[in-house]
């Protein structure tokens, strides 16, 4: 029987021993669906700023809750830590003090006193102190075998330290402290006699709990500021970037002299820096092809005035020879009718190229009053002796404020046209104004029509649908060109003049294909041309 100062105290302390129902911290929070997340932000993801500032909210997101996972691990650790070590170290203690004058075996009067005295010097802690089938308790009415483990008493008993296990207990987690006590001898025999205390964890749980709510409070001022940081970084980002698209629109919009400010040596300044030398460089090549296109244009003026006097001489000597050729021998009555045709042929080109070179320059008026189409029309065709080679549909009264003289010109090229490259009937129908406040004349032929690719071009200066073909044969289809003569080849600008002079009105020309075949040329002006003018005198074709 050990007497006083016999008792040796516990061995060294052993790992925590966790149960089934090991207390480990406050409940896991369940972590959102990923998928639902996921297709939230897919939603909100747009530009390039909503894409940085969620890039930013993520990362402080994920680096707060991290961190709080981190401290809160910690902090549990050290607490829990703490709690054990004093009450293995207090109950080391105690049990030393109180077991120095304790007899062996003891009855249950003499265990139950034990008990009391240990559980007195831990702060009322409840102690549970067994020898072979005999248990005491500090506290008569507390349940202790809820709290005590089979694992922790077999732990207790096969060793000779202190062992502990933290246990949920209806829902509260507490820590059990048990331990042998044996005797100092040098077998270090155990005296069957084996002590258990239980500490209360609510206190350390509580306060690991608030630690990880004031860390989760922190996070949102985390995240908050990390999105004004985002904003602010995209705006900084973003705001050269606006500046480069909206020079970029001006400069696709027309603005040559769209440019950016270039600050700074970074990626964007760079970007900017071409930008400004690309805009430069076109800025010149449009500049340069301005000036090529207006000195053409003025070349063609110019050659266009020049030759209009030796053409008057030539045209006069041509009508001469032409009077006299019935005088002349056969091959100079022939030579004579050809040089007078094609000297009237030159003169149209050249008036043409005068008109067109008017169109370029700008410099062409309207000269617009309340006009009667259906005269207009049958006056355009009586005029040129086509009106039996011809089929109008010309309903009476149909008026319009246009240029008289410009749509004698467009009506005699489309007309012409058709009559050239067409076949037989060609009709003219003139549709009054509709709802829109448009008048239409529509003229058709029956030849073969146009192809797709022809009645993209077929508008455009000296085109011949047929490129095989020389300017003797003019083009083929019903889209050639015209010069407003029924006599002799066009110039070549018939169709693209007769298009300007719609244009002039607000209107237009389209083109298209009857069902059965041959072209359909649609002349389209509104009943009020939206600009009104006076025309230059010496401006007829």
């Amino acid at each position: 029987m050990p007497g006083p100062g016999a008792f040796r105290g516990p061995g060294r302390q052993e790992p925590i021993v966790h149960g089934p129902g090991a207390f480990r911290g406050s409940p896991r929070r369940e972590a959102p669906r990923r998928g639902s997340l996921r297709n939230g932000s897919r939603r909100l993801v747009g530009g390039l700023r909503v894409r940085l500032v969620v890039t930013f909210v993520l990362v402080a997101l994920l680096s707060a809750v991290t961190a709080t996972a981190l401290a809160y691990r910690d902090a549990r650790t050290a607490v829990l830590q703490r709690t054990q070590n004093t009450a293995v170290n207090d109950l080391r203690e105690r049990v030393a003090a109180v077991a120095a004058g304790f007899d062996l075996p003891p009855d249950q009067r003499s265990l139950s006193r034990f008990a009391a005295q240990v559980s007195e010097g831990l702060g009322a802690r409840i102690v549970v102190a067994r020898h072979q089938d005999l248990s005491a308790v500090s506290d008569a009415y507390a349940d202790t075998e809820g709290r005590i483990t089979a694992e922790l008493r077999a732990a207790v008993r096969a060793g000779d330290g202190a062992r502990f296990q933290r246990v949920q207990w209806r829902g509260e987690p507490y820590l059990v402290v048990g331990m042998p006590v044996t005797y100092a001898d040098g077998d270090r025999r155990t005296s069957g006699l084996e002590v258990f205390a239980i500490t209360d964890l609510r206190a350390e749980r509580d306060d690991t709990a608030a630690l990880l709510d004031s860390v989760q409070a922190g996070t949102v001022p985390v995240v908050v500021a990390a999105a004004l940081l985002a904003l602010l970084a995209a705006g900084t980002v973003l705001r050269p970037v606006r500046k480069l698209g909206r020079a970029t629109r001006g400069l696709a919009a027309g603005d040559l002299g769209s440019r950016v400010a270039v600050r700074g040596h970074d990626e964007l300044a760079d970007l900017a820096r071409t930008f400004n030398e690309t805009a430069d460089a076109l800025q010149a090549s449009d500049a340069e092809l301005r000036t090529q296109e207006a000195k053409a244009r003025r070349f063609v003026a110019d050659v266009s005035h020049e030759l209009r006097t030796p053409l008057a001489a030539m045209t006069m000597v041509a009508t001469v020879l032409e009077e006299d050729a019935d005088q002349l021998p056969p091959d100079a009555a022939r030579a004579a009718r050809t040089v007078g045709a094609e000297t009237a042929r030159l003169s149209r080109l050249v008036e043409d190229l005068m008109e067109i070179s008017r169109f370029d320059a700008g410099a062409v008026r309207l000269n617009a009053s309340g006009t009667d189409l259906t005269d207009t029309v049958r006056a355009s065709l009586a005029l040129r002796g086509w009106t039996d080679r011809v089929t109008a549909e010309l309903p009476e009264g149909v008026r319009a404020v246009v240029d008289r003289r410009r749509v004698d010109v467009i009506v005699s090229n489309l007309v012409d046209n058709a009559l050239r490259h067409g076949a037989p009937p060609v009709t003219v129908t003139l549709t009054p104004p509709g709802a829109d406040g448009r008048v239409t004349l529509e003229v058709a032929d029956h030849g073969p029509g146009l192809p797709p690719e022809a009645r993209e071009r077929v508008f455009d200066r000296f085109y011949k649908a047929d490129e095989a073909r020389t300017r003797n044969t003019s083009t083929a289809g019903s889209g050639g060109e015209a010069d407003g003569e029924s006599g002799g080849q066009g110039s070549g600008l018939g169709m693209a003049i007769a298009l300007e002079n719609a244009r002039l009105h607000g209107g237009t020309i389209e083109v298209g294909q009857e069902a059965g075949g041959g072209a359909v040329f649609t002349l389209i002006l509104p009943v009020t041309p939206p600009l009104l003018g006076t025309d230059d005198e010496g401006e007829d074709r």
